[in-house]
């Protein structure tokens, strides 16, 4: 079952409202296009991407070689003595104070150090990998989530442009209507009471145009806001067709593959990489360290000044360091069982969300099916009620039908256009969440 309902032409009620550049139409893919592109949370939702490589290399850098250099210079204004037995220098039962060391030394070292065993890394490593794939699956969580946004946003200005359409036609007819008794109220044959009715009605009509085209603009405001786009700047929906099809309701989505599932499995997977990081910590460590410097020593300032007066030596030295933890008061344990406990709840929140998932998937198709069939009841009095409006304006101008019974008539055309602009609306709304059930947002900029 198909159904079309032409949209008022965006360009010409515009006009209407201010004078307005010539540019081209904005569509709803390209809406969506460019709110990929300048909206904030899709800049920063890339930006996570690209800085999830820098994390990476963080992590990556505990598993390369550490090189250090540094340097020392100390000055000692009072050497310390050292007392030593004098039996040592021919002088037995004597205790002889020794000065030992130096007014400068100078300690420059270049040291490195290599982890080869530590548990900790090697997971922080694949941890680091899994947060990547965390960014990339969360930005395109964001790129739907965005996209939702702006369909429902582009779809409110077209509601309302509808519904200023139908405004404007009952006022056009409403307009003649009132040109019509005033020429027969000016030959005798109308009551001034009808005459002022109808100026009433016409002015009443006018009031709600104004208020739609101030509606009109706040919803192309906020249209220009969803997408990212400068609120100065002037847009222009084309005409457009809304194709209603129950086919739709055949498509089938599978909850596993849908962004917000992959997200919270990722979420699980950082969890439990978490709970292996802190299990590292029962692993032991080996690690390789090496330095090499000089020593200089000297009554002068060690710099700048000849080999006689300051003594230089060199010194290195090669480790292997390994470390067994034996026991840290169960605070490893502790940690353990806590990260155990935030996986369960991120699987109970898990399965909730599923559940949510598959009650909005049946809640759309719901939505869809009351949708169309709306669109069709209304679809019917439209045409009813302009039956009615044509035979009650023929029956007025013959004196068969009161200005009250015209008026109802249009009153009655008037709400049956609305009802049906807006039964359209919710089924582009129902569209967009069952589209969205059966995780397929993306289709909206790709078709």
């Amino acid at each position: 079952m198909k159904f079309k309902y032409l949209s008022v032409l965006a360009a010409g009620l515009l006009f209407q409202m201010s004078p307005v550049k010539a540019q081209d139409f904005l569509t709803l893919k390209e809406a969506i296009s460019y709110a990929l592109e300048h909206k904030a949370e899709a800049k920063k939702s890339k930006l996570d991407v690209v800085n999830a490589q820098n994390k990476i290399d963080e992590v990556r850098s505990g598993a390369l070689p550490q090189v250090n250099v540094s340097a020392g210079l100390t000055y000692n204004p009072i050497i310390q003595q050292v007392a030593l037995d004098g039996a040592m220098m021919g002088q037995p039962g004597e205790t002889i104070l020794v000065t030992m060391g130096q007014k400068w030394q100078s300690t420059p070292v270049i040291s490195l150090n290599q982890q080869l065993f530590n548990q900790s890394v090697f997971t922080g490593l694949k941890a680091a990998n899994t947060t990547r794939e965390f960014y990339l699956i969360n930005d395109q969580l964001t790129e739907e989530q965005l996209i939702e946004r702006v369909a429902n946003a582009y779809y409110n200005v077209y509601q309302t442009q509808l519904q200023l359409e139908t405004i404007q036609n009952n006022l056009d007819n409403t307009t003649r209507t009132h040109k019509v008794i005033g020429g027969l109220f000016d030959a005798g044959l109308a009551k001034k009471i009808d005459l002022d009715r109808i100026a009433v009605t016409v002015n009443n009509l006018k009031a709600q145009k104004q208020q739609l085209l101030n509606a009109l603009d706040l919803q192309e405001n906020a249209l220009k806001f969803a997408i990212g786009m400068d609120i100065q700047q002037d847009i222009q929906l084309p005409e457009e067709t809304f194709e209603i099809d129950a086919a739709i309701l055949n498509e089938v989505g599978d909850i596993n593959n849908r962004t917000e599932v992959q997200v919270m499995n990722k979420q699980l997977q950082l969890l439990d990489l978490n709970k292996k990081a802190i299990k590292a910590e029962y692993y032991p460590t080996l690690s390789l360290s090496a330095n090499y410097g000089y020593a200089g020593f000297g009554q002068q300032f060690p710099l700048f000044n000849n080999h006689s007066s300051v003594k230089w030596s060199n010194f290195s030295g090669i480790s292997l360091n390994l470390a067994f933890p034996i026991f840290n008061g169960f605070s490893t344990r502790s940690k353990v069982r806590q990260a155990d406990i935030d996986i369960r709840k991120a699987q109970v929140d898990l399965e909730d969300t599923k559940l949510a998932l598959s009650l909005g998937n049946e809640n759309a198709k719901a939505q869809v099916k009351n949708s169309l069939l709306t669109v069709n009841t209304n679809q019917e009095n439209v045409q009813l009620a302009k039956e009615v409006l044509d035979n009650t304006q023929n029956n007025y101008r013959t004196g068969l039908a009161t200005l009250t019974d015209l008026l109802d008539a249009e009153r009655a055309y008037v709400d049956a256009q609305n009802n049906y602009t807006t039964s359209l609306l919710n089924y582009k709304v129902a569209e967009v969440q069952l589209i969205k059930a059966n995780g397929n947002l993306k289709s909206l900029v790709n078709e």
